[in-house]
This record gives structure tokens, C-alpha cells and sequence, in this order.
């Protein structure tokens, strides 16, 4: 039996499946049964060198630390710029027109990758970001503002989908936990001098300039990944790596946007956006709202939401309505894929309830830290994360295994959470707070990566980019609807309780107390007034906790759904590999591949 027979008996979900058939009159190229950006990547893949490879690689730490150092400089410029418009009240208008692009552009960008290439939609990624600097740094009004939005949080979400799509493909799953972090840590060292750039930059020149010199830095870390995805990609057509598909030469317009319509799955990519467009817009709307959910528009919209996202599954098994669907009817009847995506929605709803975006406010006031030791403490969940999932990663490469730590990971998320209950509540030392946070850190990190990992695992190479993407994309759900629950409750309960333990001098202060923070500290410890303020505090952080529990129970039985594959049987074996490359330097006039380490 050959080695490729073999890996499709034993481990029939593989990642990889070969377009490439040694010995067929297509020999060296890459098939044409799937979609163009897919085969320029596999070709793209058997012309890497430890050098490029290496460059390539470099080139993403530095967009990641680019755009990780910007993301913790230009959020402190956020409050100054809505302020400057005279129109601060709105910087939570903005917040919702970020966290619903961020939802809906992961699918559309990873399908862009898929039909056009991988370097062709990270320049897409890159000039919209661009043009969202642009737009903020010239804005002159907070309508401006607000609309360079779509383009900000749709570059910056569309590269993080990217890099992990780049990683996806150019790693083994073996390696892949590893090397998809390469994304999150610049973040241990940009959280610290971030703030710092912001600071220097508001006193000696403007926030403008604090958004405009983005458009300069993020194009020119982005130049190591662009010309070594450029060289290779030149490389395997010089080597008729690459098999163009045979088109009509004289195609009219209509049938061009038709092909390109199907290409791009343009129907369910608008289904799956106005879906979750119409289900988040709605929750954070009734969140933040007088009347609620008693708004008959939520309600609409909510309903419209629902039948776009039954609809989408439909739409998507159809081969005659979508011959090139953004999900596959194997990915969307694969039980690793459907139960990790929904290990990450209820995951990331339970972080919303726990740790984002009110134990900042709790600890200040609850607690009584100053900002300094409030900000570190809340820092510390990703901190942990990031190290436990460094060294899950190992430990992943070694024992070849990923569903055990998942697993793991549910139970101690799950027992951090219970200890946040126990142990964050008035009167709690510093290490007590600190050991819950640090607990249940640990269960985000053994769990977020692995389970990427896991999705990736399941799905075909054409499939990988959407498979990463959906599970992207569950994950901003889960904490879309977490914060749009937590921000309900808070709203409703903080005031309700307050009018309940108040002394009678302190009632007219209720609203006052609620929408200030620094009006409920001014208040001394001790006092009458910051007993009853504190005690509606801890309830209702109490009442998030609970919740935070409840949504996070599924996470355990849904780990064990998911296949416990052996991450070393997947994909092609090492000799298929050597035979591919001694096939590709016999039949090509140019140097090896293996001894070719130009750039």
C-alpha cells in the first residue's frame, strides 16, 4: 500500500490533500480542480528555502508588532479625537461599527486569498488599512471618524486572518500551535510601550499624527513577507509549478463578473455577513438603549439575523447555487470543525462576562487599586494566556496529541472561573485576585490555540482558510454577545441596586455615581455612601460570574467531540515529500530546490 493510500485510510480528514500527481501528464503542476489563490500557494510551497522562509516569517513578527504596537498606542488617542469633534459621548458608537466589521471581514478576506492568492489579498488588507489612517488622521468631524472605522477594523482584522492563514499553510501541524503565536507576542512587550508612544505623541505633535504615521510604518514591515511571496511565486512558474486554468480568451463582461460572482461565493458571503451584522447590531443596540428589548426594530432584526444564518448552510451545500462555496458541505458536517467553533463561541462569551469589560471598573472601585496595579491585574489574563499556550505548543510538537490539552484546558477555564466566583469578592487579598486571574488564563491559553489547530486539522487544504476564518469569526461572536449581555446586565443592575442601598442624602447621585467612575470613587472607603456603592458592585459582578460559569459548561463535552487526531499521520509523508521535489529537479532545466537558496 503507498504512502498516500495509506494516510487517506488511516487519517481520512487530513489537512492536506495533494493537488500534485507525479508521473501525470500535468507532472510538477498544481492541479486545477481547485481555486486559483490555493494553487498558487501549494506551488509557492515546494520552492521554499530555509532563507525565504525565514524572511517570510520575519516579515510577519514585524506586521504583527506593528500592528500590536499600534493597537496599544492609537487607543489611548481614541478619547482625544472623539473629544476634538466635541462628540465624546459617541466613542461607543464607534466601538459597534468595530466589533461588527471585525465579525463579518474574516470570510470575505480568507475567500479572497483563496480565489486571487495570498499576496494578492494581503495588499488588499494593506491598502485598506492604510486608507483607514488616512481617513481617522484627516477626519473633521466624528462622521468621518466613525466611517474610517469599517476601513481600520477591516485591515487590521483582514491581516490577522491572514497571518494565520500564511501560517497555516506554510507550517506542518506538528509545528502549526507554535508558530500561529508568532502573532500574539509582540504583545508582551508592546502593552508596555505603547502608552508610552501615545503619551510623546500628544505632547509634542497631534493624535493625527499618532493615526498618519501608520500609513509609513505598516507598508514597510510588510515588504519581507511581499517579496518573498513575489520571488516564490515567480520561482514556481519558471518551474511550471503552477497550472493556469484554461480560460475563454474572448469572455464577454457579464460572464467575467459571473465567474468572478461564484469564484468569491459573493451570495453566501453576504448571507453570512448580514447575518452576523443583523445578530450583533441588535444585541449591542439593546444593551445600550432606553427602551431595550422592547424596541420592535431589535426584534426585527434579530428574526432577519436567524433566517440569513439558516439559510447560509443551505446556500452552501448546494453544488448547482455555490459550485465554489466559502464552507464545504465536508466542513460543515465535520464534527472537530462545528464543535470547535462552538467551544470558541462559548468560550469567548465567558471571558466577556468574566474579565472583559468590567473587572477594570470593579477593581477600582471594589477593591480600591489605583490604575496602575488595576491595569496590570486585568493585563494578567493575557499574559498567561500567551505563555501557556507557548508552552502547550511544545508540548503539542512532542507528544503529537492536541485534544488532551484542550480538554484540559476547558476543566482549568472552568475551575479559574469558579475561583473567581470564590475569591473575587470585598475584603480578597491582592493574590487572590491575582491566582484567579492567573488560573484562568491558563485555561484560555491551553485552549484558544489547540482548538484552532484542531479545526485546522479537519479541514482540506482548500478548506483551511475558510475553516480559520469561520473559526475566527465564532470566536468574535461569542464575544460580541458576551459583552452585549455583561453590558446589559451592568447597565440595568448597577443603577437598580444602587437606588436600592444608598442612604436617602446620597439617591439624587444614583445617575451620577452609575456614569462616572470617578464619582463613585471620590466617595472614602468606609463610608455609607461606598459601602452601598460597592455592594452593588460585587453583586452584580457576582451575577456576571454566574453567567460567565454557565456559558462556559459546554466548552467540556464539546472538546470531547472533537477527533483526537495524531497530528504526525497527517498530511503527506516525508518520502511523498522527497519524491515530489526529486520529481520537480529532474524534470526542470533550473537548479534544485533543495540547493537553490537565492532570494
Amino acid at each position: 500500500m503507498g504512502d498516500q493510500e495509506e494516510d487517506r485510510l488511516l487519517y481520512p480528514h487530513s489537512v492536506y490533500e495533494p493537488d500534485t500527481d507525479i508521473g501525470t501528464e500535468d507532472e510538477g503542476s498544481i492541479g486545477s480542480s481547485v481555486q486559483d489563490g490555493v494553487r498558487k500557494i501549494e506551488a509557492i510551497n515546494l520552492t521554499w528555502t530555509q532563507r525565504s522562509l525565514m524572511i517570510a516569517y520575519l516579515g510577519i513578527f514585524l506586521m504583527a508588532f506593528c500592528t500590536s504596537l499600534e493597537g496599544q498606542t492609537v487607543a489611548s488617542l481614541a478619547v482625544y479625537a472623539t473629544s476634538s469633534f466635541k462628540k465624546h459621548s459617541l466613542i461607543s458608537t464607534v466601538l459597534v461599527v468595530q466589533n461588527v466589521v471585525n465579525a463579518v471581514i474574516k470570510p470575505p478576506m480568507a475567500k479572497v486569498a483563496d480565489v486571487f492568492g495570498r499576496f494578492e489579498a494581503f495588499c488588499v488588507s494593506i491598502v485598506i488599512y492604510i486608507l483607514g489612517y488616512i481617513q481617522m488622521a484627516a477626519s473633521n468631524n466624528v462622521q468621518t471618524y466613525a466611517s474610517a472605522q469599517i476601513f481600520y477594523a477591516a485591515g487590521s482584522t483582514g491581516l490577522q486572518i491572514l497571518q494565520q492563514v500564511f501560517i497555516a499553510d506554510s507550517s506542518d501541524l506538528l509545528n502549526r500551535a507554535l508558530f500561529a503565536l508568532l502573532p500574539e507576542f509582540p504583545f508582551l512587550v508592546t502593552v508596555w510601550i505603547g502608552p508610552t508612544i501615545a503619551d510623546a505623541v500628544l505632547r509634542h505633535s497631534s493624535w493625527r499624527w499618532g493615526y498618519g504615521m501608520w500609513a509609513i510604518i505598516l507598508p514597510a514591515t510588510f515588504l519581507p513577507l511581499a517579496l518573498s511571496l513575489l520571488f516564490n511565486q515567480r520561482k514556481a512558474n519558471r518551474l511550471r509549478l503552477i497550472k493556469q486554468k484554461n480560460r475563454k480568451q474572448n469572455r464577454t463582461f457579464y460572464q467575467s463578473v459571473r465567474s468572478v460572482w461564484y469564484e468569491l461565493d459573493m451570495f453566501g458571503l453576504i448571507l453570512l455577513s448580514t447575518a452576523v451584522s443583523l445578530l450583533l447590531i441588535p444585541l449591542t443596540l439593546a444593551a445600550n438603549s432606553k427602551n431595550g428589548w422592547h424596541d420592535n426594530r431589535i426584534i426585527v432584526m434579530l428574526v432577519l439575523g436567524c433566517v440569513c444564518l439558516v439559510l447560509f448552510p443551505a446556500w452552501e451545500s448546494s453544488r448547482k447555487l455555490a459550485p465554489k462555496p466559502l464552507l464545504s458541505l465536508h466542513l460543515l458536517t465535520e464534527r472537530t470543525a462545528l464543535a470547535g467553533c462552538a467551544l470558541a463561541f462559548f468560550y469567548f462569551m465567558a471571558f466577556y462576562f468574566s474579565v472583559q469589560p468590567y473587572l477594570y471598573s470593579y477593581l477600582q472601585v471594589v477593591q480600591n487599586y489605583d490604575i496602575a496595579v488595576a491595569g496590570r491585574v486585568t493585563q494578567t489574563f493575557s499574559f498567561t494566556s500567551t505563555i501557556a499556550a507557548f508552552v502547550v505548543s511544545i508540548l503539542i510538537k512532542y507528544t503529537r496529541r492536541y485534544r488532551i490539552f484542550v480538554t484540559a484546558g476547558t476543566i482549568v477555564y472552568i475551575l479559574g472561573l469558579v475561583a473567581m466566583l470564590l475569591y473575587r469578592q470585598e475584603g480578597s487579598s491582592f493574590l487572590q485576585i491575582l491566582g484567579t486571574q492567573i488560573l484562568v488564563g491558563t485555561g484560555g491559553g491551553l485552549v484558544n490555540v489547540p482548538v484552532q489547530l484542531g479545526v485546522q486539522a479537519s479541514a482540506q487544504h482548500q478548506e483551511v482558510a475558510g475553516a480559520t476564518a469561520i473559526f475566527l469569526t465564532a470566536l468574535e461572536m461569542g464575544g460580541a454577545v458576551g459583552a452585549a449581555i455583561s453590558g446589559a446586565v451592568w447597565t440595568h443592575q448597577i443603577p437598580r441596586r444602587l437606588r436600592k442601598y444608598l442612604p436617602a442624602e446620597s439617591q439624587d447621585q444614583v445617575e451620577e455615581i452609575f456614569g462616572k467612575l470617578t464619582t463613585a470613587l471620590s466617595y472614602p472607603m468606609g463610608s455609607e455612601t461606598r459601602i452601598a456603592i460597592n455592594r452593588a458592585y460585587q453583586e452584580t459582578m457576582n451575577n456576571l460570574l454566574c453567567l460567565a460559569i454557565l456559558a462556559a459548561l459546554p466548552i467540556v463535552p464539546l472538546s470531547l467531540i472533537m477527533r483526537d487526531y495524531q497530528l504526525d499521520k497527517m498530511g503527506p509523508t516525508r518520502k511523498r515529500r522527497r519524491s515530489m521535489h526529486a520529481h520537480l529537479n529532474e524534470t526542470s532545466a533550473r537548479p534544485s530546490l533543495e540547493d537553490d537558496d537565492r532570494l
